[in-house]
């Protein structure tokens, strides 16, 4: 299930050989496709962020849960973005049998499919183990782990000496490298993924 067709034209290509491959161009089809069918050895699903139309799109994890109350032993391959712990476990967490990223070759894909019609579990190889630092810098895991304690922006720049305005361009980019929506997101991730403490 993906709304770009390159991408299930790329995934029909690496799996034609080895599966009968139906398409879905949105995970809302996918779901209906799991439901109202419900005959799949495997899904795959994309996991990043995909407007649908005017309306809200359910999200990845969501559809996972949803696919997962449908049909218990359907294998579930989330295809994530890219090769993050956070987004491997948040996708594993929901139900997903493997996660693979977009920038994973082909044979990756194919194990990963391979194992979840199996139901054995499969990361990407390129995802960093767990507790892995190198998502965050050393002074954005100490800011966030100020404010995991509760700390505000200002008592956290006046512990480190830094300026309120260099706390909040460290948590920005903390932001974005852990792909959370805000603050209180980022806390769970680095809890979740041994960040912080």
């Amino acid at each position: 299930m993906d709304v770009h067709p390159l991408v299930r034209l790329g995934v029909r290509e690496v799996l034609s050989t080895d599966f009968e491959v139906q398409e879905a161009a949105g995970r809302e089809e996918g779901l209906d496709l799991v439901r109202d069918i419900g005959d799949f050895d495997v899904a795959i699903l994309d996991m990043g962020w995909r407007p649908n139309g005017d309306g809200p799109s359910i999200s990845g994890t969501e559809t996972i849960r949803a696919m997962r109350r449908a049909a218990p032993v359907l294998g579930i391959v989330a295809h994530g973005d890219r090769p993050a712990r956070h987004l491997a476990s948040a996708a594993l967490g929901a139900g997903a049998t493997a996660y693979v990223s977009r920038t994973a070759g082909p044979e990756q894909l194919r194990k990963a499919t391979i194992a979840a019609a199996a139901q054995e579990r499969f990361i990407d190889d390129d995802v960093p183990p767990k507790g892995s630092r190198s998502l965050i810098t050393r002074r954005q895991r100490e800011i966030l782990q100020l404010l995991a304690d509760g700390e505000s922006t200002a008592v956290a720049a006046r512990r480190l000496g830094l300026s309120e305005e260099t706390v909040k361009t460290h948590m920005k980019n903390a932001l974005a490298r852990l792909e959370a929506k805000n603050r209180s997101h980022a806390v769970a991730i680095g809890l979740r993924e041994s960040l912080i403490v």
